[in-house]
């Protein structure tokens, strides 16, 4: 008898010890993990909040950094975490903090950038991106660290103190541009985050997307000592999977891309993890890579344990369109045919849901592969066929014709179809042109970065899509002038690396590319070498580029006296070398060009920006609502037109989408069911991130990362958590 009551007790005690360790990881309980679980779905059971009672929020706490820069439009993204009570989340100058999630006091605060010059200072982290961050403990939960990036090193962070682990790594973190196979001095970053599988830390990165980018191949590294445990080359080495496919045998060794940015989903059961990958560089222009460019644009389905391959599906051949695979994929499981399949479903910039068995990679439903233009620039090779899902519905419009421009006012309407008829192709996967093509929905989605939701009891997806589109124009690389001077190589310098962005004469497109021309009137030489070493917001970092070619560089944007002499600082080759190196890639496009009317509305008819709920089941679209609004707009009686969109939604038992998203910073609810709004509330600045959502003691949280910053928002530094009144 005494012996059966010790080993009740016992069992009840591992009982309590194992709730109180995973109480908020498993089962959707909480959020422990970037996009709530390691499924990707950003999905919670609280169901405190309802539809009945969701008009009593009010905000219960907020948090601020102090550490906005709007002059240069800072930003944050982050979509933070809840293990046991702590909040843990970054700031736009990516500091790692740690907050009680029920009061949002401030428990510790770590600055990568605090010891500059010491071994983990990073004095312009800030113009990097990080979108979450990862948990890990051991067994016995006495070892619990928080793994974060902040531009090219990931750190390990004591949780409790908030102190680097200095046994991980280099002293506390792992370099991203190392352990890649083959030196670079490209561009590398940490954006969003990894997840964990044992005693794993499994990271993409991200990378530029010029010709010389950096690899992006994905890795595991071990938790506890940084040691780099397994690598899968997305560029595929020879004698792997996919080396075969590459016309060129040599193309691993000079080619960048195929990363993952946009994060990655864990079949924790199997052991399998399900990677999206981006496209090869040069984006546009394809002649020096040239086949189908295994595995860029891909979901990859991997052996968790060892990175060893198990399935692939490539959802853009040979892209020449920056259609990256945006976001992490969705774990769920359906019925289909009868049977019962566990499912992986990832979303596309261009508008469509790809599913998959998650065991087989076998498409849930049929996809077609439809020929497509072949009409291309010289030495471009275009893929004669792209694929195209049957189903599920595509959840943005896939055309943008002459009917579709703006009606906004007649004298919108007339200035806008003068513009669109300058751009000759509408029909997707035009090959790039000097005629031009529309990008429909633009470069920036359709799906992005923030992810869908899925609702695991309904098995539906929601998605925000913004549907504006952008035009995708080639150009000539400028011819090099005879200007032997420092000013001179400087614009052969900036027709290589600059031109695609800033556009040939330096006027830029918006506050995402801002003009150069006057630059010297705002930066001095040493802030604009900075900028090019370090990048800033959307543009990456060019530390690639040698001390004397940048040198000339900042001579020609600055405007930098310069004598003929000077042109011995460039390189130890002749000056025609120079030039010829930087004509290797004969065309660029002109810039991104957002097709924007005078006042800065997109130039096609609404919605511009939507919430959307598809049925994974059927592969219907359940319902389609504008998300956010121009007042000014509205007041005109024109109807609500939703706006452009950054961030995802996240879905609940409790019958709700919360999602921010918009340019109007406002965080609004919808019902799930029927896609009408039910609740919303104005923000400090734009919730450009995705909400989480957890419980403590029986009350239910909403928290929002306010970072604003992009397409002209003001920027902001503030976290704004929303529980229900007393």
């Amino acid at each position: 008898m005494k012996t059966r009551y010790l080993l009740t007790c016992c069992f009840l005690v591992c009982i309590v010890i194992s709730c109180k360790k995973h109480s908020s990881s498993p089962g959707y309980s909480g959020w422990s993990t970037y996009a709530g679980s390691k499924d990707g779905n950003r999905y919670s059971s609280d169901d405190q909040i309802t539809l009945k009672n969701v008009n009593q929020l009010k905000v219960a706490w907020t948090y601020s950094t102090n550490d906005k820069d709007s002059a240069n439009r800072s930003q944050n993204q982050c979509n933070p975490i809840m293990v046991d009570g702590i909040l843990y989340g970054t700031s736009p100058k990516l500091k790692l903090f740690a907050l009680d999630a029920a009061t949002g006091e401030q428990k510790w605060l770590f600055d990568p950038a605090a010891a500059e010059g010491a071994k983990y200072g990073d004095p312009l982290a800030w113009y990097k991106i990080c979108r979450g961050v990862v948990y890990w403990e051991d067994e016995n939960g006495d070892n619990r660290r928080i793994f974060y990036s902040a531009g090219v090193k990931t750190y390990a962070i004591d949780a409790a103190t908030g102190k680097p682990i200095t046994t991980f790594g280099k002293g506390g973190y792992i370099d991203l541009s190392k352990d890649l196979g083959r030196e670079t001095n490209s561009f590398v970053s940490g954006t969003t985050p990894g997840v964990i599988f044992k005693d794993l830390l499994i990271i993409g990165t991200r990378v530029s997307e010029s010709d010389d980018s950096a690899p992006g191949h994905v890795r595991a590294y071990d938790v506890r000592t940084g040691k780099l445990r397994w690598i899968f080359h997305t560029i595929p080495h020879p004698g792997e999977k996919g080396f075969e496919t590459w016309p060129d045998s040599t193309a691993w060794k000079r080619l960048g891309g195929a990363n993952d940015w946009g994060g990655m989903a864990l079949d924790e059961k199997r052991g399998i993890v399900y990677l999206p990958t981006g496209s090869i560089g040069e984006d546009f222009y394809g002649a020096k890579r040239k086949g189908a460019d295994l595995f860029a644009n891909c979901l990859i389905a991997l052996d968790a344990a060892t990175g060893k391959y198990i399935w692939h599906y490539q959802v853009i051949h040979h892209d020449m369109w920056d259609r990256d695979l945006p976001a992490n994929p969705n774990l769920v499981t359906i019925k289909h045919d009868g049977k019962t399949i566990d499912a992986v479903a990832q979303i596309t910039k261009h508008g469509y849901i790809f599913m998959f068995d998650r065991t087989n990679g076998q498409p849930i439903f049929p996809i077609e592969e439809k020929p497509v233009s072949t009409n291309a620039l010289p030495g471009e090779q275009p893929w004669p066929t792209q694929p195209i899902p049957t189903l599920p519905q595509p959840f943005a419009r896939q055309h943008f014709g002459p009917e579709d421009v703006t009606d906004i006012s007649p004298e919108t309407h007339k200035v806008m179809m003068e513009k669109y008829k300058k751009v000759k192709y509408n029909v997707q996967f035009t090959p790039p042109s000097k005629d031009g093509s529309w990008i429909f929905p633009g470069f920036d989605g359709g799906g992005e970065w923030g992810g869908a939701a899925v609702d695991p009891e309904s098995k539906i997806m929601y998605i925000s899509s913004t549907e504006m589109p952008w035009a995708l124009v080639m150009i000539d690389i400028p011819k090099n002038t005879n200007d032997h001077t420092l000013k001179g190589i400087g614009y052969t310098i900036y027709n290589k690396y600059c031109i695609a962005c800033h556009g040939p004469e330096l006027k830029g497109n918006g506050t995402a590319y801002p003009s150069l021309v006057n630059i010297g009137k705002k930066y001095n030489e040493q802030q604009v070498s900075q900028i090019v070493a370090n990048g800033r917001n959307m543009m990456p970092s060019f530390k690639q580029i040698p001390a004397d070619e940048k040198k000339a560089l900042l001579a020609f944007l600055l405007k930098l006296p310069g004598k003929p002499s000077d042109a011995k600082l460039i390189s130890k080759e002749p000056v025609s070398a120079i030039k010829n190196t930087a004509n290797q890639i004969p065309y660029t496009m002109n810039g991104y060009n957002r097709f924007l009317d005078t006042n800065g509305y997109p130039g096609v008819k609404p919605p511009w920006g939507t919430l959307d709920a598809v049925d994974l089941t059927s592969g219907k679209l359940l319902w389609k609502v504008p998300l956010g609004e121009y007042p000014e707009l509205t007041k005109r009686g024109i109807p609500i037109t939703g706006t452009e969109l950054y961030g995802g939604p996240l879905v609940t038992k409790g019958g709700l989408v919360f999602v921010a998203a918009t340019k109007d910073e406002m965080i609004r609810a919808f019902d799930k069911k029927t896609g009408k709004q039910v609740w919303q509330a104005k923000l400090p600045a734009a919730g450009y991130a995705t909400p989480a959502t957890y419980s403590i003691d029986g009350k239910q949280y909403v928290v929002i990362a306010c970072g604003g910053g992009k397409i002209g928002s003001k920027s902001g530094d503030s976290y704004v958590c929303f529980a229900l009144g007393n």
